[in-house]
């Protein structure tokens, strides 16, 4: 199952990488000997491929008992090592004696939160 990203969340990304690139492509014509103007151009590129990476593998994934989350460095916990959920400020938190898992749902899609919230709440896990 996974669990995906707003549009706005995504879209957002987009936008800022276009941006980016358009200061970057008017630096390159109109500014002379800087250096910054090869920054926008970076900023652009890495704006929308982390966009793109975001779209292909979204926010969560759920499989084999295992949560990810994917991210710049992905992180991974099994759902039977779970020991404590905690519910604040719209994240939820997750810990095993090991690891410690932040989910922000507010860049998390309706119908995917619905099916997290339904996860999370079968499993048999003390809330803190």
């Amino acid at each position: 199952m996974k669990i995906r990203f707003k549009k706005k969340h995504l879209k957002t990304y987009m936008i800022f990488g276009i941006l980016w690139l358009s200061l970057g492509i008017i630096a390159l014509f109109f500014s002379s000997g800087t250096i910054l103007k090869y920054g926008y151009l970076v900023m652009g590129v890495l704006y929308i491929a982390l966009c793109l990476f975001h779209y292909k593998k979204q926010y969560l994934s759920i499989e084999n008992g295992t949560i990810t989350k994917h991210d710049l460095i992905s992180q991974k916990m099994n759902l039977n090592e779970i020991k404590h959920m905690k519910k604040f400020a719209g994240d939820y938190i997750l810990k095993s004696d090991t690891a410690e898992l932040t989910i922000n749902t507010e860049v998390i899609e309706e119908d995917s939160l619905k099916d997290l919230r339904a996860l999370l709440d079968n499993l048999a896990i003390e809330e803190v």
